[in-house]
């Protein structure tokens, strides 16, 4: 999420749009920074409960709203902005990185009024009782995902080591394809729990949490990236990640998996793990080149920037329209 977020920040500013960027001191950016705090919660422990320095950093947006045209919150877990929308001078629009429950939706839709940005149609479609603005998919800076050509003989799992995510039936995808499975995340309970009985070093091998050049390694090097996931993903940024470096994608169909895939170009979306393991090969069969090439026009950074600027521009303009 605040990759994304800092790459429509920074794509913004390259297009001229005037931006002032809310967030810590030791944030590193083109646009006007106002710092209420030198670093972030993630740096600090003593800034606990995190919430309360969020709110305030909103507080100071809110405050300066006659200076802005548009506030956006890029909301890490809820959105907090929500009660303070109708205090905004401005329309304050809101995008979440994660599918919402039944009982956040109960809640959040005490403001149907407020403008929300999805981030896939999958996304939209949860958001039920809430004014849906507009549609807009993740992008990747899509420069630095080096592409490919020619891979290495091996699977990738590249995720968080939850039950969603399915890392469990990629390990099953691996035994029953007989290939080799690299496991790339950082060491949780769940791992030692559920998936280190697996890994023998061999065919399952655990890599850890990788850094972004090892990632970009990893996603070149695999045949195919395996995405068995179980849960309804808004999104799947590692599906958009893997096929800017060319790799193709073996993904269970799932959530937002048809919005970011395109089967039988960029990937194969399977309906379950027994058709994903009989139709590797097809994925195999992928023209690599092709899988970057679509994964960068789709994916690219001014795309998801140039859309968000028409978002931005109806909410404006309908804002405007209902002032008095």
């Amino acid at each position: 999420m605040q990759m994304t977020a800092s790459l429509l920040n920074e794509g913004l500013v390259a297009r001229g749009q005037d931006v002032t960027l809310f967030a810590t001191g030791d944030s590193t950016t083109r646009a006007k920074l106002h710092a209420l705090f030198p670093r972030g919660y993630w740096h600090d422990e003593t800034m606990w409960p995190w919430e309360l320095y969020e709110m305030m950093n909103l507080a100071a947006a809110v405050e300066r709203a006659d200076e802005f045209d548009i506030i956006h919150f890029q909301a890490a877990y809820y959105p907090m902005a929500l009660p303070f929308s109708r205090l905004s001078r401005v329309p304050l629009v809101q995008t979440l990185h994660h599918s919402p429950t039944v009982a956040e939706m109960g809640l959040w839709s005490r403001y149907p009024e407020a403008p929300f940005v999805a981030i896939s149609k999958e996304q939209a479609s949860l958001l039920t009782g809430l004014n849906v603005a507009g549609i807009v998919l993740h992008g990747i800076d899509t420069d630095r995902f080096t592409f490919r050509e020619t891979p290495e003989d091996y699977l990738l799992f590249l995720g968080r080591f939850t039950e969603g995510k399915g890392v469990l039936q990629a390990i099953e995808v691996a035994k029953r394809a007989g290939m080799r499975l690299i496991l790339a995340a950082r060491e949780e309970p769940y791992y030692r729990e559920k998936i280190a009985p697996h890994v023998d070093g061999r065919q399952i091998v655990y890599f850890g949490e990788a850094d972004f050049d090892a990632k970009v390694r990893l996603y070149g090097g695999a045949r195919a990236l395996v995405y068995p996931i179980q849960a309804r993903e808004p999104f799947g940024l590692v599906l958009a990640e893997a096929m800017a470096c060319g790799t193709p994608v073996a993904a269970l169909d799932r959530g937002a998996v048809r919005e970011v895939v395109e089967d039988g170009v960029t990937g194969v979306v399977f309906d379950d793990l027994d058709a994903m393991i009989g139709g590797l090969d097809d994925v195999f069969k992928l023209d690599r080149r092709r899988v970057h090439d679509r994964s960068v026009a789709r994916f690219g950074i001014y795309r998801m920037v140039d859309e968000y600027i028409d978002v931005y521009r109806r909410i404006i303009a309908a804002h405007r329209a209902d002032v008095p």
